[in-house]
């Protein structure tokens, strides 16, 4: 009997930055680095703070995340590449440390199976390639900024804004990229603005999520994870990260069939 040569798809877990692997908001340290560096005036600074701090207190919206989006682009514009890299290098390793054990430790079970770990935020992608290589990940894509012929950035996107349908497509376009097949890939995010995100791969994973995508995650049958009380989530993520690596589409079956046991069941919040 012929061996199979069929090669195992590649399978990619696609993580959110702010309120996912991390508590809090990463443009908080990137903005104060900004204003030290000359980017932003001080009333920039003030308003960037305040938007932030309604973000960790409120979620992310629209309107709040395109006027970061603008004003990131207007800080940035007229300076090179490695200036905005530069930014990360006094406050880096700390934000790398607040990486919350629970996720680290399913960041290190993605790897065991074999699957690539690429952050996907809206944050300036220079930075968020930065953290992840700090982080000990595969790399980082976030909102790409357009440049001039000289090299530096000149106020426009190059690509969609990384933020809800936005980054949907950036991992459309990763997954056609890299050959993964994104039936069998993992998405990790906390808000209901990465629902588009969610319904682009197989395996969808709230962690501590928003009101609205709670309601989302237990409508569609996703896995829901909550840090601190994580006991009986991680286990059973754990188990399907595992059985991905041996047979991903059988593992998918299970957890579809163990998420519409648990829908038919009442079940108090977590």
């Amino acid at each position: 009997m012929a061996e199979s040569t069929a090669a195992q798809p590649r399978i990619a877990a696609f993580f959110d930055l702010d309120g996912t692997l991390i508590p809090g908001s990463a443009n908080i340290p990137l903005a104060k680095a900004a204003f030290r560096a000359g980017f932003v005036s001080k009333r920039e600074l003030a308003l960037d703070l305040a938007r932030n701090v309604s973000f960790m207190l409120r979620g992310a919206s629209d309107d709040s995340s395109a006027k970061v989006r603008d004003r990131i682009l207007r800080g940035v514009k007229g300076h090179a590449a490695s200036e905005v890299e530069s930014l990360a290098d006094g406050f880096l390793d700390d934000l790398v440390a607040t990486i919350t054990p629970t996720m680290r430790a399913i960041l290190d079970e993605h790897r065991a199976a074999g699957h690539d770990l690429v952050l996907v935020s809206a944050s300036p992608t220079e930075i968020v390639q930065r953290f992840a290589v700090a982080a000990g990940m595969d790399y980082g894509r976030g909102t790409t900024a357009g440049r001039d012929p000289e090299g530096r950035f000149d106020g426009t996107l190059s690509g969609p804004f990384c933020y809800k349908e936005g980054k949907a497509e950036v991992i459309a376009d990763l997954a056609a990229e890299h050959g993964y097949d994104l039936a069998e890939c993992f998405a990790y995010s906390d808000s209901i603005s990465d629902a588009p995100m969610f319904r682009t791969v197989g395996h969808p994973v709230a962690v501590n999520p928003d009101h609205e995508l709670r309601h989302a995650a237990v409508a569609g049958g996703w896995r829901i994870v909550e840090v601190g009380r994580l006991r009986t989530g991680v286990e059973s993520l754990r188990r399907a990260i595992r059985a991905t690596a041996a047979s991903p589409g059988a593992a998918w079956s299970r957890g579809r069939r163990v998420a519409s046991r648990r829908r038919a069941q009442p079940t108090g919040d977590a």
